[in-house]
């Protein structure tokens, strides 16, 4: 993955939205390797590998990321087309849009 993507992360991150949370949003980038995100009371810590235990886990590639960060497609029927999958607490990922709203 890009350092710009991991950067529009962090600047789209609403720390108010993550207040409370205590959750490891896993990605499994077909096109990028795996990164992990730790959400942890209002705090957000990007990082590269894998994470032993995460919250949700989800498979896909970044330019389906950039699709779903953008509005250009949502996480449902990315998830649905199979351009997403998703595994763990799947309902978690429901919340990476208030986690990172569109500007």
């Amino acid at each position: 993955m890009s350092d710009t993507t991991l950067d529009k992360l962090h600047a789209r991150f609403d720390p108010q939205a993550a207040r409370g949370m205590d959750e490891v949003f896993q990605f499994h980038f077909s096109d990028a390797g795996d990164y992990h995100l730790v959400v942890r009371d209002g705090r957000l810590e990007v990082c590269e590998g894998s994470h032993e235990d995460p919250s949700v886990s989800l498979s896909l590639s970044t330019e389906t990321l950039k699709g779903v960060m953008n509005g250009e497609i949502s996480g449902m029927s990315a998830f649905m087309s199979g351009r997403l999958k998703a595994t763990g607490n799947v309902m978690l990922a429901t919340k990476l849009g208030s986690l990172f709203p569109r500007p």
